[in-house]
């Protein structure tokens, strides 16, 4: 996995800001630690440098009592030879300098301009009596230079050998050099130390830090931004596998969850336009049927209308042959047999004539008139039309009507319609053979009145799929061109209209009823 490693990378920028912090860190560390250091050593060479002057008074303290020159000039002498002392003088309170460890300073004069007579002598202000120390710079190391005054004690202004008064507070001082040079030498080992420490410090925590920031930084970076890459690929299975309890952790998790819900998404967008690409053809092809449906329906209308004048052409010459056939009647003799083939001759020809009365009836287009009905008449006339047709020859046609069956309003018209197309419906369903029955009844539901009636047939059933679709328009069950699918429909619509319902009652393979219920008219007292 190939990672940026440049500085424009988070990782890149994140080790050199904290890198550079760090740098500066440890800088002002080492300085102050450096600083620190110092200080402490030189407060602790002056301290000594102080106690050095304390022992030169102390041991030459009994030989200025007994006033044994000789004896503070080898005093100071031996002192002044010893490791690390330069310098070591003593000055009365004139200036003098009346012993040191180099002789031939023994005798002169301090210049009251000088460096030493200035630090307690000043122009503008009192004379400082009080121990002081300097540091100044020699050839190859520092110089430590302590002045410490001698003061007057009792043992010095009650002895009778001295001349001190009392109130003189000062009799003379002490200076010694002392050399620095282990202590700058010291200073600059523990400054190389601590050199190496803070680099060593800044080496291992900067490495420590470039591992962290490698390990929970920058790699769960590149495979976060591999994973986005991945995805904006279209390998929505991609997963990113980073099990840690921190944000960089809730991060991939909610990753892998944007993935999985663009991986449904895009599938649900597939399904559905897979979907719909099926619903479109599917609507096509019924849009197809339904206007072959149309076309078809046009030509049984034409047909229809022909069919309406053809029979009213065919019922004038059946007038004629009832009308002869009577006067014919008048010629023969009861019981011959002349006579009973012409009673044939006019009973076929009456029902011929009934035939197209109601075939003229029902298609004669009338506005629609509702009007107090009796739903069996309505029955009979539709059965008139259909019992002779060939289709009906093997169908078993019953009736059980009700006598006193209530009146409804209702346009007879449109009724006969919806039961012709009932009727013809199981006789299609019965495929020519079994039985239709029809039966009329009163019937009350939730206490309102309705005339229902069945139409019961012993055909094949209707399939479940089917029922939610029945009343569609242009659905049917019928090959093509046997059916228009606009019957049923129709029919809802007409039975819907006086205020009914259709319901249906279907088990495959032992037949399907139809119940039509029309609310029933209110008897009037």
């Amino acid at each position: 996995m190939l990672v940026n490693k440049s500085f424009n990378s988070l990782t890149g920028k994140l080790i050199l800001t904290i890198g550079t912090l760090m740098l500066a860190g440890s800088v002002l560390f080492w300085l102050f630690l450096f600083k620190h250091q110092e200080k402490e050593l030189l407060a602790s060479s002056v301290k000594y440098g102080y106690s050095f002057v304390d022992y030169i008074r102390n041991s030459t303290r009994y030989g200025m009592l007994t006033v044994q020159g000789t004896l503070i000039q080898q005093t100071v002498e031996a002192v002044g030879i010893a490791e690390g002392i330069m310098n070591v003088r003593i000055f009365d309170n004139r200036g003098k300098v009346a012993y040191s460890s180099d002789k031939k300073h023994v005798g002169t004069m301090l210049d009251k301009s000088s460096a030493l007579c200035l630090r307690c002598h000043t122009a503008s202000g009192p004379t400082k009596d009080t121990p002081s120390w300097t540091i100044t710079k020699g050839d190859q190391y520092r110089i430590l230079n302590i002045v410490q005054p001698i003061y007057n004690e009792p043992a010095c202004y009650n002895a009778s050998c001295h001349a001190h008064p009392k109130e003189q507070r000062v009799l003379g001082l002490v200076e010694a050099d002392l050399s620095l040079e282990l202590l700058d030498h010291s200073i600059k080992q523990q400054g190389v130390a601590i050199t190496v420490y803070v680099l060593a410090f800044s080496i291992v925590i900067s490495g420590t830090l470039c591992i962290i920031l490698w390990n929970f930084v920058s790699t769960p970076v590149t495979m976060l931004a591999q994973g986005m890459r991945k995805v904006a690929a279209g390998d929505l299975d991609y997963k990113i596998t980073i099990n840690r309890k921190d944000e960089i952790g809730e991060l991939a998790n909610t990753f892998n969850t944007m993935s999985d819900e663009l991986r449904k998404a895009k599938n649900e967008s597939m399904q559905w336009s897979s979907t719909l690409e099926k619903k479109v053809q599917e609507k096509t092809e019924a849009i197809h049927r339904a206007q072959q449906q149309l076309i078809h329906s046009e030509k049984l209308a034409s047909l229809g209308r022909m069919a309406a004048g053809v029979a009213h052409e065919i019922n004038s010459p059946l007038t004629g042959i009832v009308t002869f056939g009577h006067l014919l009647l008048k010629k023969f003799p009861e019981g011959s047999e002349d006579r009973e083939d012409i009673e044939v001759i006019i009973d076929q020809a009456n029902r011929c004539s009934n035939i197209i009365k109601g075939l003229l009836g029902f298609a004669r287009a009338t506005t629609a008139d509702k009007a107090q009905t009796n739903i069996n008449d309505v029955l009979n006339s539709t059965l008139n039309i259909v019992k002779n047709k060939a289709d009906f020859f093997n169908i078993k046609l019953s009736t059980n009507l009700d006598p006193a069956l209530s009146m409804i309003k209702a346009d007879a018209p449109q009724l006969q319609q919806v039961f012709l197309n009932m009727i013809v419906n199981a006789a299609d369903a019965c495929e020519g053979k079994g039985s239709i029955t029809i039966t009329t009844s009163n019937v009350n539901d939730n206490g309102q009145d309705f005339v229902q009636i069945e139409f019961r047939d012993t055909g094949y059933g209707i399939k479940d799929e089917d029922l939610e679709k029945i009343f569609e328009p242009f659905f049917t069950t019928k090959p093509v061109g046997k059916g228009t699918g606009l019957g049923l429909a129709v029919s809802h619509g007409i039975i819907q209209e006086h205020g009914g319902k259709i319901t249906i009652s279907t088990k495959i393979g032992e037949g399907t009823s139809f119940f039509i219920r029309l609310p029933a008219m209110k008897e009037t007292a």
